[in-house]
């Protein structure tokens, strides 16, 4: 089995990259515990009667995972983050189910005095800011791409940079442009 650091970590990956489905067996026991962590945070962000549960969220999520057959894993970070957008892109989809469901489906109408009343909060928040982020993306890919991994993958500022290959300055000042851009396309869509 290898070593539980990034480095044996990414040997796993390398080796799962060129079709070694063993490497697979040997790295998700490796990296389990942080993915659970991740979901478990993305979770406490959510409406407190989430139907999902961190393991079943990872469960998803490694489902994804395991069926990339294109994927050019490169180390630890890289696919910490990929998890991560996979987990962001499994709730905005449960929550976009969850609130069409709550709303009856298809066939759904409402009064425009009663909009207001509509939506929970939690499910619209997490739908706001993947919504906001499509748009950052559009403007700046970089820092969308940011916010998805410090916020969404939990990475440090030195592993986004890693991940990004760009420098730690670059990391903290598009990081810090980003939040401030989303906190205002959110406010301005409440």
């Amino acid at each position: 089995m290898a070593m539980r650091t990034p480095e044996g970590v990414t040997q796993l990956l390398l080796k799962w990259g060129n079709g070694d489905r063993a490497a697979l067996d040997e790295l998700m026991p490796l990296v389990y515990d942080e993915l659970r962590r991740l979901a478990g945070g993305y979770l406490r962000r959510e409406r407190s009667n989430h139907t999902l549960q961190p393991t079943a969220l990872v469960n998803e999520a490694y489902l994804l995972l395991v069926d990339q057959r294109h994927a050019h894993w490169q180390n630890r970070a890289q696919f910490i983050g990929v998890a991560a957008q996979m987990m962001r892109r499994i709730l905005v989809d449960h929550a976009r189910a969850h609130t069409a469901a709550k709303r009856g489906g298809p066939n759904f109408t409402v009064a425009l005095s009663q909009a207001d009343q509509v939506a929970g909060r939690a499910d619209m928040d997490l739908l706001a800011i993947h919504d906001a982020l499509d748009r950052l993306a559009a403007i700046d890919p970089q820092q969308s791409r940011i916010v998805e991994l410090r916020f969404f993958g939990g990475l440090t500022i030195e592993e986004t940079a890693e991940v990004l290959k760009v420098s730690h300055a670059t990391i903290e000042r598009d990081w810090k442009m980003a939040r401030a851009w989303l906190r205002r396309a959110v406010a301005s869509d409440e």
